[in-house]
């Protein structure tokens, strides 16, 4: 992202669908759909003033995604192109639509994911695709595979655990103050469930060292944002969320052969991002941090320069990250109590800090002020992220 580029684009519309255990009948287009319409229809906009698409199918591996969603929705745009950054594509497709506006590509970027679990079609609505990486299929899976990336994750949180000390009563921590926020937002598929630290330390083991409640429950569901230029924007129904500065760091495709493995690729991407937004972590007010696990979001407080490596547990115990804490993050419930719908549940944490910069948190809005927030967005275990800076206005 050019310098000049700078709160030059801003989202303008947001949708979203309440993230549920399963959708029975529905297929990703369809959830896609719905929730792109109520982004449209938020930002005061009709469909035929979309130019431009930036989707993807998450984890479906649908080939042409764009061209059957616009069909799927009779929208057909002069510009479209897909984001391949999994759980980081939701930051990574604002940066993407904020270039596009401002290269005159086009004027309105309809940006979203989706995600299908239906139990009549098998779990998920497609069948993954055969395995056809060996690095993966020889060296690792043979030796014991584990459900999605909980294996991987869970190794990350041991690795940490040793160097640093970082037990589950101290991870425990970061479940508690996300399901309090959860608590607080209707659309929290765990809105109406709290949780103490002994009912994270006492869920059962998932992958040691890893508890259940402190690993995230895969959904059904969709998030959609619209992005434009800032001029445009200023005129327009609601209060824009203007893009200053993002990135993305890939360090590694499998964990197991690159380096440090409790070093996050937002790292890479996270001072680059503060760079071209003219800020650091001490100006941030809210952090939307992506959160697969409870160890995902100490490595990422850490990488990103909010604390020291080692520290991101004692961190998150000396501070409240609830909404009404002295430092608000993941203010819906965050994936782990809102709901992880795939690869989607990135875009959720984009769209819950352009509805803090829009006051309309309502029961989790944060008390006190949202006029620069900081997003992380995660695909694979610690492969690539990125990282986004958002604000209120766009030359703060």
């Amino acid at each position: 992202m050019p310098e000049n580029m700078r709160g030059a684009a801003a989202i303008v519309g947001i949708g979203e669908l309440k993230p549920e255990r399963t959708r029975p009948g529905r297929s990703v287009y369809s959830l896609l759909t719905e929730a792109a319409y109520l982004a449209i229809q938020d930002a005061g906009l009709k469909k035929e003033d979309i130019d431009s698409f930036v989707m993807d199918a998450g984890m479906e591996g649908a080939s042409g995604f764009n061209t059957t969603m616009a069909e799927h929705m009779g929208i057909f745009p002069t510009f479209a192109t897909g984001c391949d950054a999994q759980g980081a594509a939701g930051v990574t497709m604002a940066m993407q639509a904020a270039a596009y506006v401002n290269a005159g590509l086009a004027k309105y970027v309809l940006c979203g994911m989706a995600a299908a679990v239906d139990p009549g079609a098998g779990g998920r609505g497609r069948a993954p695709a055969p395995r056809t990486d060996t690095t993966g299929s020889e060296f690792v899976v043979p030796f014991g595979s584990s459900v999605a990336a909980t294996g991987n994750y869970a190794m990350i949180a041991r690795r940490h655990e040793q160097l640093y000390g970082t037990t589950v009563d101290k991870r425990a921590k970061v479940s508690v103050d996300f399901r309090y926020n959860a608590n607080h937002n209707p659309m929290a598929v765990f809105h109406d469930t709290p949780i103490t630290r002994e009912d994270v330390i006492n869920s059962r083991i998932v992958a040691d060292p890893l508890h259940m409640l402190e690993c995230v429950m895969p959904c059904s569901g969709a998030c959609s944002f619209i992005v434009t230029r800032a001029d445009i924007a200023r005129e327009m129904r609601h209060k824009p969320a203007y893009i200053l500065g993002g990135a993305l760091g890939i360090m590694r495709n499998n964990l197991q052969y690159v380096g440090e493995i409790t070093e996050s690729p937002v790292g890479r991407a996270a001072p680059k991002a503060f760079a071209l937004a003219g800020y650091g972590p001490d100006d941030v007010q809210v952090m939307e941090i992506y959160d697969s696990f409870t160890i995902t979001v100490i490595c990422e407080l850490e990488d990103s320069g909010f604390c020291k490596k080692g520290e991101g547990g004692d961190w998150v115990n000396a501070h409240s990250l609830k909404f009404d804490g002295d430092k608000p993050c993941n203010t819906h419930g965050g994936q782990l109590s809102y709901g992880q719908a795939s690869t989607a549940g990135g875009c959720a944490q984009v769209t819950e800090a352009v509805r803090q910069i829009r006051r309309d948190g309502g029961e989790h809005q944060v008390p006190g002020p949202t006029d620069l927030i900081y997003v992380t967005g995660s695909g694979g275990s610690f492969s690539q992220q990125g990282a986004l800076l958002l604000a209120s206005e766009a030359g703060l």
